[in-house]
This record gives structure tokens, C-alpha cells and sequence, in this order.
């Protein structure tokens, strides 16, 4: 599938997860979903728009995303809870997507503004789409990863072992694949192989 496919008019609910060190590669694709034509609905889980790190600080990191969505960053529960009854978005992405939030969505648990925005966009059936990182993977995280990739409405973006030799249990998902994978899973397919050699 071509990446450069038009995303015109496509309402995409943008979420980060504390996964710091992926931010920028998550700001390039944000850019590039507005450049196809998409509506980006910016959610923070309470981490990733509260702590600041070598990546970055807290503000400046909820500033980034205000400034590519054009619009404020949805930092609570409360504001985040709308979004699926009154259908604010064609599709759900979670890019980073932690292990600790992925776990939390495999089991159900909502405690943070983005896992509410999963939970409350699921209500109506809609997909959402996963960008991985974590450290523990192939570790304590790999159970949640198969759970979700069984799940109905739930796409991963395709993903491959970042650094074998010194973190050998950690998987980064291909960010530059992010449009396609939303492509593919607004046609209800998953985008293959999911599974990808590092560049």
C-alpha cells in the first residue's frame, strides 16, 4: 500500500504514551498524517504530558503536539471520556504505545486520558491502532502484545527488534509505516508482515 494515500477528512485520535525516547520519531509521523490531509485529536496519557525528560520537557513536548494537531492537547479522563459518544474520531492511534498502557488495555483497565479515549472510540466499533515500544516485549509484555493482536479493532504497527545485542526483549514499532497501517485498518486489515527486520 502506498503511503503518500490521501488521509482527507480522516479524524485521527493521536495518543503518546511515555515511551520518551520515540517522541520524535511520533512528532515526524504526526506531521505526516496533517501533510496526507488528517484531523488529529491529540491525547496524552498523564505521563507522557507530565514528565519531563532528556527528551524534552513536559511542556514542550505538549506544545509540539498542540502545534502539529492545531489544536489543545486532551489531558484528562474527563475530556477524553466524549470522544466516542460523540464520535469525534474515524480511528485511534496510540504511537508510542507503552507496555505498561498496553497492559492496561489488554485487561481492560482505564486510569489515564488515553486509555478512557481507547476505551470510550471502542464503544462504537472503531480501530485502533498500536505503535509499540518497550524495553520488556519479548519479556513480561509479550503476553499482552498477543492478547491485543487478537482482539477485534486492534492493528499493530509493524515492528522489529531495535537493539538485539544490548536490549535483546525490545521491540520499536516502524513509525514511517504508521500511514499505512491506518490505511489498511480503516479497511478492516491488518498491515503485513507485522513483524519487520531493523533497518
Amino acid at each position: 500500500m502506498n503511503d503518500e494515500r490521501s488521509l482527507e477528512g480522516v479524524k485521527i485520535g493521536y495518543g503518546l504514551t511515555g515511551s520518551f525516547c520515540t517522541f520524535d520519531k511520533s512528532f515526524a509521523a504526526a506531521k505526516k498524517l496533517r501533510a496526507l490531509g488528517a484531523e488529529l485529536i491529540p491525547v496524552m496519557s498523564y505521563n507522557a504530558s507530565h514528565i519531563s525528560s532528556r527528551f524534552g520537557t513536559a511542556e514542550e513536548n505538549v506544545s509540539e503536539l498542540e502545534a502539529i494537531a492545531g489544536r489543545p492537547v486532551i489531558k484528562t479522563i474527563e475530556d477524553a471520556e466524549p470522544i466516542g459518544p460523540k464520535k469525534l474520531c474515524d480511528i485511534m492511534v496510540v504511537a508510542p504505545c507503552t507496555a505498561n498502557t498496553l497492559a492496561k488495555l489488554a485487561m481492560g483497565i482505564t486510569d489515564t486520558p488515553l486509555t478512557m479515549a481507547v476505551k470510550s472510540h471502542l464503544r462504537n466499533a472503531g480501530p485502533v491502532v498500536i505503535a509499540i515500544s518497550t524495553n520488556d516485549a519479548l519479556a513480561g509484555c509479550a503476553k499482552n502484545i498477543g492478547i491485543l493482536q487478537n482482539y477485534r479493532h486492534y492493528y499493530f504497527v509493524p515492528y522489529a527488534q531495535d537493539n538485539f545485542e544490548k536490549k535483546p526483549n525490545s521491540i520499536v514499532a516502524d513509525f514511517e509505516l504508521l500511514p499505512q497501517t491506518i490505511a489498511a485498518a480503516l479497511e478492516g486489515r491488518q498491515l503485513q508482515p507485522v513483524i519487520r527486520q531493523n533497518k
